[in-house]
């Protein structure tokens, strides 16, 4: 009786278990699934415009000007105007976001004032472009008289991308355990040293990370640049001349169907420059998160 019992006992363990197991399975394989499709939906996304946009990937392409509106020639100055406006606006944003969350989480209580500097930060994040691309058009091109300009776009994108910082770069902050600050203290070090020194270094991957989602907003942006930075097929000359950047030349190239081909290979251009921003960063933080695994620094 006794081991009958005790087999008995064990299936009955068994078949109590099944019905957590089922589940769990279930679960894991929607997971799976929803990692690949998530991931065939980028490469092919990725793959359809970069064959698309192969057959006009030459030297002459790259490196010539526009021709016939854009029908003929290359992206140079498309090129060069997207570098130079994101570069500007992420100088302006970058200062402002990370101090912002550096006075939030390092010199603020939770209090009124950092919750309606919060919920502004929150509130820019969900205003449309078009929204940003109206504001910088009525204010920095017509009311401070900019006109359209490197200046008036940088402004305007620098203005889209300080939630995205602000709130990732606070997040970051948060994540620094306490005991980083309480042994800077304990040492004798002000709260500035102790930010600069102890807090913003270990937060660093999580800033950088940020940065660069906040950057790719910006390059990728069109409604706002094309109110504020103009339209330009020449090379600027200063940050007060208009320029085009390549999200505003594929769109024009599309939309008014002056060539489809030079517009694919301007979107190829362009994923294959926010892929090696990506990929350049990763590389950067890999290599900084090893140093300091290594020297504890």
């Amino acid at each position: 009786m006794t081991p009958s019992s005790g087999s008995g006992r064990v299936s009955g363990l068994d078949v109590a278990r099944r019905p957590e197991r089922k589940p769990g399975r279930l679960g894991m394989a929607l997971v799976r699934a929803s990692a690949f499709l998530t991931v065939a939906v980028l490469v092919f996304i990725i793959g359809y415009v970069l064959v698309r946009g192969a057959r006009v990937l030459t030297p002459r392409f790259l490196l010539g000007f526009p021709e016939k509106m854009g029908r003929e020639g290359g992206i140079y100055p498309s090129i060069v105007g997207t570098f130079v406006l994101t570069s500007l606006s992420v100088a302006i944003a970058a200062p402002l976001g990370i101090g912002t969350a550096v006075f939030l989480t390092e010199y603020t209580s939770e209090g009124l004032f950092s919750r309606i500097v919060r919920f502004g930060t929150e509130s820019l994040a969900g205003i449309p472009s078009i929204i940003f691309g109206l504001f910088g058009f009525l204010f920095f091109v017509i009311r401070l008289g900019m006109g359209w300009s490197i200046l008036s776009g940088s402004l305007t994108l620098a203005a889209m991308m300080l939630p995205t910082i602000v709130r990732t770069s606070e997040e970051s902050l948060r994540s620094v355990p306490d005991i980083y600050r309480e042994t800077a203290y304990a040492l004798g070090a002000s709260r500035w040293q102790t930010v600069t020194s102890v807090v913003l270094p270990s937060a660093v991957p999580g800033i950088v990370t940020g940065v660069i989602l906040a950057m790719g907003r910006a390059v990728g942006e069109t409604a706002a640049v094309i109110f504020t930075a103009g339209s330009s097929l020449r090379l600027p000359g200063s940050i007060f001349d208009p320029v085009r950047t390549l999200p505003v030349h594929f769109y024009i190239l599309a939309r008014e169907g002056i060539s489809l081909e030079n517009a694919y290979g301007t979107a190829a251009v362009l994923i294959i420059a926010v892929l090696l921003v990506d990929f350049a960063a990763y590389y950067t933080l890999h290599r900084v998160s090893k140093r300091r695994s290594v020297t504890g620094r």
